[in-house]
């Protein structure tokens, strides 16, 4: 379709500046990198407001075809030079293309309440490439919704998304606070497990129908206020000679345990 230059123009500038949390924050947009992101976003119901494109795009694999397919769903596409492209891409080794689209619109309201759900918290994790894993595995053992919890990098983050391989396009995920995800849960009769090493192995326990799990920081675990106020701590059984596992791995391992 035809390109307006003032578009392109403001394409490239927003990229950039979607860069920065508050940013994506305030316009409720956010940047996909790359072609497999671009590919699963064009399969999601998502927005996509226009996409970047740069020379070694032609390189990529698949990325003649994608160009193709973006053209077929009437996408913008913005040709850009190296330089241009690389001061709006967050990898070391862009692929060339990259896609800004609306933020989907979740929240606690939104969330369907049936006899039988499952919510993962995330409180306080930081590492991006572990928080897009989760994400990714929360999505796969059909976990209702994921809600970060404040001190929680953003899961809008360039890098998250990457990692999430496009789970993010479908699996709710939004952020929220404490308190109102803990009153949320006690309206609607849900039990909280919080994972800690000093608990008791999931098995030990009956699952509840309604049931939220709560994954702590990859150094510090829990914080006070979610662990004062979770029903119960549960851990994985695994060697004594082994002292803890990745954040990703062991919330890989509570949530093939817990799925529905």
């Amino acid at each position: 379709m035809p390109i307006e230059l003032g578009f392109c123009v403001r394409l490239l500038t927003l990229a950039r500046d979607l860069r920065r949390r508050k940013s994506r924050e305030r316009q409720s947009l956010f940047v996909a990198e790359g072609v497999r992101s671009v590919e699963e976003l064009l399969s999601s119901s998502v927005n996509i407001l226009g996409v970047l494109t740069a020379p070694q795009l032609k390189d990529a694999p698949r990325g003649t075809e994608l160009l193709q397919l973006l053209a077929e769903r009437n996408v913008i596409i913005t040709p850009v030079n190296d330089a241009e492209f690389r001061s709006a891409a967050e990898t070391e080794s862009p692929q060339g293309i990259l896609a800004v689209a609306e933020i989907p619109t979740y929240s606690l309201e939104t969330l369907a309440t049936s006899t039988e759900f499952r919510i993962l918290l995330l409180d306080g994790l930081q590492d991006p490439g572990n928080v897009g894993t989760i994400l990714r595995t929360a999505a796969a053992f059909a976990f209702n919704a994921t809600i970060a919890l404040p001190g929680t990098v953003d899961i809008w983050n360039a890098k998250v998304v990457r990692s999430a391989m496009g789970s993010l396009f479908r699996h709710p995920a939004f952020h929220d606070t404490a308190e109102n995800v803990f009153t949320f849960l006690a309206a609607h009769g849900a039990e909280t497990w919080g994972a800690d090493t000093t608990g008791r192995p999931t098995g030990d326990h009956a699952i509840p129908d309604r049931l939220a799990l709560v994954v702590g920081n990859e150094g510090a675990g829990l914080s006070s206020y979610v662990r004062n106020r979770v029903d119960r701590l549960v851990s994985i059984d695994i060697s004594k000679s082994v002292e803890s596992l990745n954040v990703a791995v062991a919330t890989g391992i509570f949530l093939y345990q817990l799925r529905k």
